[in-house]
C-alpha cells in the first residue's frame, strides 16, 4: 500500500492524545488553533493533532511537537463564553510529520500517512491470537480490581477479534494519561504496542491491589475519624512497602544531603538510622521533631569538611605586628606552633592558655592568630558556666535538648580545623549538675579530644585539628588537672611606653572612626597620651585608656559641630577641659628615712602597687596588732617575720624582756582594701626591725618576697607588675628575691631602667641594705 502525503491544518494539544478511532471533544483557545478549525471547516473537516512535549508553552515551535500524531475528523464545533470553542473529533489514522509552516495564520502540517501495524509487521495467526488472549486475560484481571470497567467498557473489548484495534481501543477506553497514548501512538510496530499495553495493565493490577491491602492496614490501624491522620499513614505505609520516595518530604532530603555528606562510616550509619526512624513516625508527632532537629545538627556538622590555612610565616607574623604592638612572647609561640604545623602538616596538638590581667589584648590577639592563620573563628565564653551539660551537650531525650558549646561552635565555624578561644577559663564553677572543669579534662585533651563524646550527638567527634586557645586572669581558680593540660602564656602588664605606643598607633585611630573624625580634624599630642596613661588611668591593659581616648572623641566631635571648628588639637595643656582633674596620683617614695616604715611591692589585678608598711612600738604586755584589711597569710607572714625579729634582736643590744614590755602594732594604709599573701614578708621584718632597734629604714628603697622562720628569703611572682609600680613611685633601689634572677633577666631593659635591682637570699641581706647605721 503506498503512503500518502497531505497537508493539513494543525493543532498543537496540551495534555491530550488523540488515537485513531477515538472520539473526544476538547476546548481550543489560541488563535492559531481557532484558525486551523475553520479552516479545516471550509475544506474537507480533516484536521492534523499533534502532542506538545511540555503542556505549559504557549507557543510551540516544532522542536516543542511529538512527531506523530493523529488525523482526525471534525465532527462539531461550540461556541462557549470567553472566546473558546469546544471542539469534537473522530480520531481516523496515524500520521508522520514531514514539514511544518509555524508562521502563518495557522498551523501547517505536511503529513505522511502510517501504515497500518499489521501491514508493517504481519504476524502468524498462533502469535496474533496468543497475544488477545493475553491481553483479554489482563483486562478480566483489572476488570476485578476496578469493578467500574465491568458495566462500561469490557464487554465491547471482549467482543474485539483484531489485534490492532484491540490494543488501540484498551489504550482508549482506559483512562490513561497523555504520554502512554502518545507512546501508544508512536509504537507502529504492533508487538512494542502490544509490550507498552500489557506491562502498564499489569502494572495498574499490582498497583490496585497493594494500594486495596494498604487501606485495609491503615483502616485496622487508626481511628476512621482522623481524615488527615489516614493520609499520612497511606504515605507512610506505601514508602515502606514499596520504597517510593517523595522528593518532598524531608526524609527525602535528608537522604540527599547524606549521599553528599563527607564523614566517617559510624556516623553515616547513625544518620541512615535516624532517617529511617523519621519516615516511619507520623508527621507532626513530638518525637518526630526531636529526631528531625537531630538529623539536622548531625548533617550540618563539618564532620570531614577543613579550610585550607595559610602556611606563609612571614604573612603569620605580618599579621600579628599589625594587630598588636608588645606580645612577643605569644607572638613568638604562635609561629613556633605555624612553623611546626607546616613542616609536620598537622597541627602540634598543644592547648594554649594566656594569663594576664585585663585588657592586656588576651582575647584579640586569638582573633589576629585566627586571621594570621586564615582560620575561622570562634569565642566560647566561659565565664559563669556551672553546668556539664553546656559542655557536653543534653541527652536529646531531655525536652529542649541541645549539643554542647564545644560542638555548636563547630557547627557555626563550618569547618572541623577552626581557631576556638575558650574565653575566661578561670571563671567556671560548678554546682550539683557536674564539673565544668572536669568536663573540659577531655575536650582540652590532646590524647582524648580525637574521639570527643558529646551526649547529644551521640557520635564521636573530632576535635584534634581544632586550635584551642585558653584566656585567663589567673591560675589560682583553674584544677591543677585542666591547668596540667595547657601550655601557659603570661601575658603581663603593658608599660607606660607600650601603652603610649598601643594609644598612638591603635586607640586613636579606632575611637576616631568610631566618633566619625579624620586625624586631619582632631588630633592628640604625643604629652597629652602620656598625661592620660598616667594621671587619668591607672589599669594593667589599655580599656580605661581606650574609654578616656572616646570620651575626648566625643567631646571633640560636639565641638566640632557646635564651634565649627575646622581641627581640633588636644595638648597636655587643654586635657583638663576635656577630662576633668587629674583622677590618679602615685604615691611618691618618702623624701626622708624613717624609723618604723618601710615600702613593699605587691601585685593587683590591676597591675603593680606599692605598699607602705607602717610599725610602731608601744608600752605594752607583747601582744602584736595587725589593721589594715589583712588577708589570713598575710598576718601569718606578719608573725613568722616578728619571730625572726625577735630571734635576732639580742645582736643589736635590745634588752631580753622587751618583747614582753612593748606591744607591735602593724598597718598597711588604705584599709579598705583587702591585702593578701605572703610576699610583704621581708618588708614587714625590716619595718619591724627599725621600730624595735630604732634605726632608720632608707626612703627610696622597695623591696618584695617570702620571709621564713629562719630568715631566708623565698621567691615571689609578679614582679614585672611590682617594678613597675617601684619605678612610678620615684624609688631606686628594689630587693628581690635571689631566685627569682631569672624572671627579672627576661624583663625588657625599658622596665628595669633607672633601678638597682639587689638579689636577696636571706634577711640579713635585705637589712645590711635596707637600714641606715
Amino acid at each position: 500500500m503506498e503512503q500518502k502525503v497531505y497537508t493539513l491544518p494543525a493543532i498543537a494539544l496540551r495534555g491530550l492524545t488523540v488515537l485513531p478511532k477515538m472520539m473526544v471533544h476538547f476546548d481550543i483557545s489560541r488563535e492559531k488553533s481557532i484558525a486551523a478549525v475553520e479552516k479545516a471547516m471550509v475544506e474537507d473537516q480533516k484536521v492534523f493533532l499533534i502532542t506538545q512535549k511540555q503542556a505549559d508553552i504557549a507557543e510551540p515551535e516544532r522542536m516543542d511537537l511529538f512527531q506523530i500524531g493523529c488525523i482526525a475528523m471534525v465532527k462539531q464545533l461550540v461556541k462557549m463564553p470567553g472566546k473558546i470553542i469546544r471542539v469534537m473529533v473522530e480520531g481516523l489514522e496515524r500520521a508522520e510529520i514531514v514539514d511544518m509552516d509555524m508562521e502563518g495564520s495557522c498551523l501547517m502540517a505536511e503529513i505522511e500517512q502510517v501504515l497500518p501495524g499489521t501491514q508493517l509487521e504481519p504476524l502468524e495467526y498462533v502469535a496474533s491470537e496468543a497475544m488477545i488472549r493475553i491481553v483479554k486475560e489482563k483486562l478480566e484481571e483489572y476488570s476485578k480490581v476496578n469493578p467500574r470497567l465491568v458495566k462500561e467498557i469490557l464487554p465491547n473489548l471482549l467482543m474485539i477479534q483484531d489485534l490492532e484495534e484491540l490494543l488501540d481501543q484498551v489504550a482508549i477506553q482506559i483512562p490513561w494519561d497523555y504520554g502512554f497514548r502518545q507512546s501508544i501512538l508512536e509504537s507502529l510496530f504492533l508487538s512494542v504496542r502490544y509490550e507498552h499495553v500489557v506491562h502498564s495493565l499489569v502494572s495498574e493490577i499490582e498497583v490496585a491491589k497493594i494500594k486495596r491491602d494498604f487501606q485495609t492496614k491503615v483502616k485496622a490501624a487508626v481511628d476512621k475519624n482522623q481524615k488527615d491522620y489516614i493520609l499520612r499513614e497511606q504515605m507512610r505505609i506505601i514508602r515502606k512497602e514499596l520504597g517510593e520516595e517523595n522528593v518532598q518530604s524531608d526524609a527525602d532530603e535528608y537522604q540527599k544531603q547524606l549521599k553528599n555528606l563527607k564523614a566517617a562510616k559510624e556516623v553515616k550509619e547513625k544518620l541512615k538510622k535516624e532517617i529511617d526512624r523519621l519516615k516511619a513516625m507520623p508527621g507532626g508527632s513530638q518525637e518526630g521533631n526531636v529526631v528531625r532537629t537531630y538529623i539536622e545538627t548531625l548533617l550540618e556538622l563539618p564532620w570531614k569538611k577543613v579550610s585550607k590555612d595559610n602556611n606563609d610565616i612571614h604573612h603569620a607574623e605580618d599579621i600579628l605586628n599589625e594587630d598588636h604592638y608588645g606580645l612577643d612572647k605569644v607572638k613568638e609561640r604562635m609561629l613556633e606552633y605555624l612553623a611546626v604545623r607546616v613542616l609536620t602538616g598537622k597541627g602540634s596538638g598543644s592547648i594554649l592558655c594566656l594569663v594576664g590581667p585585663p585588657g592586656t589584648g588576651k582575647t584579640s590577639i586569638a582573633r589576629s592568630v585566627a586571621r594570621a592563620l586564615n582560620k575561622q573563628y570562634v569565642r566560647i565564653s566561659l565565664g559563669g558556666v556551672r553546668d556539664e551539660a553546656e559542655i557536653r551537650g543534653h541527652r536529646k531525650t531531655y525536652v529542649g535538648a541541645m549539643p554542647g558549646r564545644i560542638v555548636e561552635g563547630l557547627r557555626q565555624a563550618g569547618v572541623s580545623n577552626p581557631l576556638m578561644l575558650l574565653d575566661e577559663i578561670d571563671k567556671v564553677s560548678s554546682d550539683y549538675k557536674g564539673d565544668t572543669s572536669s568536663a573540659l579534662l577531655e575536650v582540652l585533651d590532646g590524647e582524648q579530644n580525637i574521639r570527643f563524646r558529646d551526649h547529644y550527638v551521640e557520635v564521636p567527634i573530632d576535635l584534634s585539628q581544632v586550635m584551642f586557645i585558653a584566656t585567663a586572669n589567673t591560675t589560682q581558680s583553674i584544677p591543677k588537672p585542666l591547668l596540667d593540660r595547657m601550655e601557659l602564656i603570661e601575658v603581663n602588664s603593658y608599660t607606660e611606653n607600650e601603652k603610649f605606643h598601643i594609644a598612638k598607633e591603635y586607640l586613636v585611630k579606632k575611637q576616631l572612626e568610631k566618633s566619625g573624625l579624620t586625624p586631619l580634624q582632631v588630633s592628640i599630642s604625643d604629652r597629652a597620651l602620656e598625661k592620660i596613661i598616667h594621671n587619668y588611668t591607672r589599669e594593667a591593659g589599655v580599656r580605661n585608656l581606650e574609654r578616656r581616648i572616646g570620651d575626648i572623641c566625643r567631646k571633640a566631635a560636639r565641638e566640632f559641630l557646635e564651634d565649627k571648628k575646622k581641627n581640633i588639637k588636644v595638648t597636655e595643656s587643654t586635657l583638663e577641659k576635656y577630662l576633668g582633674k587629674q583622677r590618679i596620683t602615685f604615691e611618691d617614695a618618702d623624701k626622708e628615712d624613717q624609723i618604723g616604715i618601710a615600702r613593699g611591692l605587691a601585685w593587683t589585678s590591676v597591675g603593680g602597687d606599692t605598699l607602705q608598711i607602717e610599725v610602731n612600738v608601744m608600752p605594752g604586755k607583747g601582744e602584736l596588732l595587725m589593721t589594715g584589711q589583712m588577708g589570713d597569710v598575710m598576718k601569718e607572714s606578719a608573725r613568722t617575720a616578728l619571730t625572726f625579729v625577735r630571734s635576732i634582736c639580742p645582736d643589736y643590744q635590745v634588752e631580753g624582756d622587751y618583747f614582753e614590755k612593748h606591744d607591735l602594732h602593724i598597718h598597711i594604709p588604705e584599709g579598705a582594701v583587702p591585702k593578701d599573701g605572703p610576699s610583704a614578708g621581708i618588708t614587714m621584718a625590716a619595718a619591724m626591725f627599725s621600730a624595735v632597734t630604732r634605726k632608720k629604714v632608707m626612703a627610696k628603697i622597695a623591696m618584695t618576697g617570702e620571709i621564713t622562720l629562719r630568715g631566708r628569703v623565698l621567691p615571689v611572682g609578679g614582679l614585672k607588675e611590682k617594678i613597675l609600680a617601684a619605678r612610678m613611685a620615684h624609688v631606686t633601689k628594689v630587693l628581690v628575691p635571689a631566685k627569682n634572677k631569672p624572671d627579672i633577666s627576661e624583663l625588657s631593659k625599658e622596665i628595669t631602667k633607672g633601678l638597682e635591682i639587689i638579689f636577696v637570699s636571706r634577711m640579713e641581706d635585705v637589712l645590711k641594705e635596707a637600714m641606715i647605721e
